[in-house]
């Protein structure tokens, strides 16, 4: 039997250490599924049931392992459908390749059927990009590839023509012209030195020491540093903040974090960045500029993997290239220990206020159920070193204040990108990663019904993955983006009567679970936990409870009640909802 230069393909992606590969074939990709079934001992394929999830999937392993998450979709629609994936790995910084199909070389440009040049279409998605029009370009073009992928954190993309596919390994079958030999290359990647310059550390350190109000906000980059941004905490006496991507990079019962930033954050952190004198931003690139310092109230000190990265948000004085954690260890002889100012203290009392308060919205007597409470019920039950995948929308709120990271707990999202559906993909390609972990999907009933096929993926895949619905049977978190402009929701609740997922979870032959009520949350959701494969929990919550910012400021409050004399429906629900919020924080 020929060796095809789809097995040279495969091969090699396998000598890198690729050992899954999730995708849906079709007739443009049937030469890559022969190089699969001929080395399905070394790469396993997964057989999705949506491209766009396969795109999520690659990105969620690569978010998880920190390995090159690897998708496959046939030509044309097959190809489309992985960009919102895609670009979620790109905004997110992880390493990703897609391998897709084209039309045989000969037809090309002639408005053949499917016919999309998909290179040109993941012009902007992609670090690396190309189509392979020769044999003999593979396997050196992977080696490219994945290099690239690795080294600019982003996405690669490959496309190879139907011919092309299933043509002899290593073929050359043009005359060589010029003095050019195919490159021969190696699977090997060489990752950078993390250290920063010594002049920068010194600059930064002077920086630090002369704080008096210091504030750490740590992101994503930080997530394998966390002793070290604890130690560097202790030194400065300094508060950590965290981005949503980065909410493991501490523990939330650590006496030193305030918890989250921005609209899902706390009210302590918000306060700390009005306060500090001087912000250290280790391993982030926060969007939201809005909740940081305003310019020249705080100096900035930022270290940053990136260059590009580094100081593009606020004015930062003294920009560090490094990795986080390399960086911090440099740093840490550096600083001045002992702060005993007060600044920490009077922070770790305004969190244990807001902790508080935290638990008094977690009440089992809401009718009907509060979102809080449901969350909370997981969070008890959960295990000690579960992941936690999550969607976009109300549920952010719900997980960033009450999923509480504690032993080896991880939290993944789609941080820039913030797209519906991610999070049930993501924990079918983690629960392969990890497969004696607890993987659970924290997700919307929006975002769910988007990708439930999938579910059906972990049911055939036999995968424990566990899904709880957060079901408001509306876009919650678009609903209230609207009354925070001042205007009366429009277009944004489901109509009655909820959908009941659990009949699915039921029909995929996985457990499934149905709940109405508070006082049966936690016994579904205990079973669930303890279901021998894939479960599913669809829980009815408050559709009128509001993720409040953790402090609420004049304009917002006011745009809110214009929505109310605007016209707003369902106003008599959510001010009796937030009068029980008010009340409940108040007398717990």
């Amino acid at each position: 039997m020929a060796r095809i230069a789809s097995e040279s393909l495969i091969e090699r992606l396998a000598e890198w250490g690729v050992d899954t590969v999730f995708g849906l074939p079709g007739d443009g990709i049937n030469g890559i599924m022969e190089g699969l079934r001929r080395h399905r001992d070394r790469v396993r394929f997964v057989l999705v049931h949506h491209e766009e999830a396969a795109a999520f999937m690659a990105t969620g392993y690569a978010k998880a392992t920190g390995r090159i998450g690897v998708c496959l979709a046939t030509s044309g629609p097959g190809g489309i459908h992985l960009l919102n994936g895609l670009y979620d790995a790109k905004l997110d910084h992880v390493p990703v390749l897609a391998i897709t199909g084209m039309q045989e070389t000969a037809v090309l440009g002639t408005g053949y059927q499917q016919e999309v040049h998909l290179d040109k279409l993941f012009a902007d998605v992609a670090e690396y990009n190309m189509m392979i029009t020769n044999p003999a370009q593979l396997p050196s073009l992977v080696d490219l590839a994945v290099r690239t992928a690795y080294a600019r954190r982003g996405v690669a993309h490959l496309t190879l023509p139907n011919d092309i596919q299933v043509a002899d390994a290593g073929e050359d079958p043009y005359r060589t012209v010029a003095p050019v030999r195919a490159p021969e290359t190696a699977p090997i990647y060489l990752r950078p030195s993390g250290l920063p310059r010594q002049e920068d550390l010194a600059r930064a350190a002077e920086v630090l020491n002369a704080a008096e109000r210091p504030a750490i906000l740590a992101g994503q980059g930080a997530l394998h540093a966390r002793d070290e941004v604890l130690a560097v905490a202790e030194a400065l006496g300094a508060p950590v903040v965290k981005t949503l991507p980065g909410k493991a990079v501490v523990p939330d019962d650590s006496p030193y974090t305030t918890g989250g930033i921005g609209l899902l954050g706390t009210r302590p952190s918000e306060e700390l960045m009005d306060e500090a004198d001087v912000l250290f931003m280790i391993g982030t690139n926060f969007p939201y500029s809005k909740f940081l310092p305003e310019p020249g109230k705080a100096r900035v000190v930022q270290f940053e993997a990136e260059p590009t990265r580094a100081g593009a948000r606020v004015p930062t004085d003294v920009p560090v290239v490094c990795d986080a954690k390399e960086g911090l260890r440099e740093l840490l002889p550096l600083l001045n220990r002992g702060n005993g100012n007060g600044h920490l203290a009077k922070y770790q009392k305004l969190m244990a206020k807001w902790r508080s308060d935290m638990d008094a919205l977690e009440n089992p007597d809401r009718d009907p159920i509060a979102p809080q409470y449901a969350m909370a019920v997981l969070d008890d039950l959960a295990s000690d070193d579960a992941i936690l995948t999550c969607d976009s929308g109300t549920i952010a709120t719900w997980a960033a204040r009450h999923w509480t990271i504690r032993g080896g707990r991880e939290f993944y999202l789609s941080g820039t990108l913030a797209t519906m559906a991610p999070g049930l993909p993501y924990a079918i390609a983690m629960q392969h990663a990890f497969p004696g972990r607890q993987v659970i999907a924290y997700v919307g009933d929006g975002g769910f019904a988007m990708l439930m096929a999938e579910f059906l993926t972990a049911a055939q895949h036999r995968l424990p993955v566990k899904v709880v619905i957060n079901n408001n049977n509306s876009l919650g978190q678009i609903l209230w983006e609207q009354m925070v402009l001042g205007y009366p929701e429009h277009g944004v609740r489901f109509a009655q009567p909820e959908a009941d997922y659990s009949v699915w979870a039921r029909a995929c032959g996985g457990f499934g679970a149905k709940v109405t009520k508070s006082g049966d949350v936690a016994a579904a959701i205990r079973q669930a936990l303890a279901h021998d494969g894939p479960a599913l929990v669809d829980v009815d919550v408050n559709p009128n409870e509001p993720p409040m910012p953790g402090k609420v400021s004049y304009d917002q409050a006011k745009s809110f009640a214009q929505a109310f004399l605007k016209g707003q429906p369902h106003k008599a629900a959510i001010a009796t909802t937030l009068f029980k919020d008010r009340i409940q924080r108040f007398t717990d």
